[in-house]
């Protein structure tokens, strides 16, 4: 049996950690591998596993940054909504991080599932890494921002069209300690329902 506390106080303190607040060290692969090996034993309706991982990390989170920061400048380019500051973050914020997993939802063939559900499965295995990462005392972060809905990343990942990249989830070692959480009361999010009240 686990000790359900330390589940407790892993759930409770795992936070985002963004990369600007990473020290620059590299985090071992094997830690990295075990993040996904715990991100595939999420919850998935019917075993679809929706779940795909793409690791960048050494010289290839570089080849990351030049890839994102190049589409964003083409697509913005193109609609007239480019900004140089942008594009120089996307160049250059990714380099902090140790490792960036790429995480994608790729449907069921058969479409047994609402695409919902297979988004929602996707987002369990995030949490897994999330918690993982806490356990091992690490810092992480999912952007969704940046070139993340752009078709011509889609496209880099040989995503289908009801395939979906989630997010990039950015891992590193942090500069200080886990700031501290804050969360509405359990009463302000919760009903309980004791006796039959359907009529």
């Amino acid at each position: 049996m686990i000790d359900p506390t330390q589940l407790n106080e892993v759930i409770r303190r795992r936070r985002s950690i963004f990369p600007q607040d990473y020290t620059g060290e590299k985090v071992s692969d094997d830690i990295v591998r075990q993040i996904l090996e715990n991100a595939r034993w999420a919850p998935t309706h019917k075993m679809t596993e929706p779940w795909r991982f793409v690791v960048f990390s050494g010289d290839g989170v570089k080849a990351f940054a030049k890839f994102q920061s190049e589409v964003y400048k083409r697509v913005t380019e193109r609609d007239g909504t480019f900004k140089e500051a942008n594009y120089e973050k996307l160049k250059t914020k990714p380099l902090s991080s140790s490792h960036i997993i790429a995480v994608l939802m790729m449907r069921d063939e058969r479409r047994s599932l609402p695409a919902i559900e297979e988004v929602g499965a996707v987002f369990c295995a995030i949490q897994n890494m999330y918690l993982t990462t806490s356990a091992y005392g690490l810092g992480c972060y999912l952007s969704t921002g940046g070139v993340t809905y752009f078709e011509e990343t889609k496209e880099y990942f040989g995503l289908d069209k009801e395939d979906q990249l989630i997010g990039f989830f950015h891992i590193g070692v942090p500069k200080r300690e886990y700031p501290d959480g804050k969360r509405k009361e359990l009463a302000e999010v919760t009903r309980w329902v004791t006796e039959d009240s359907i009529k």
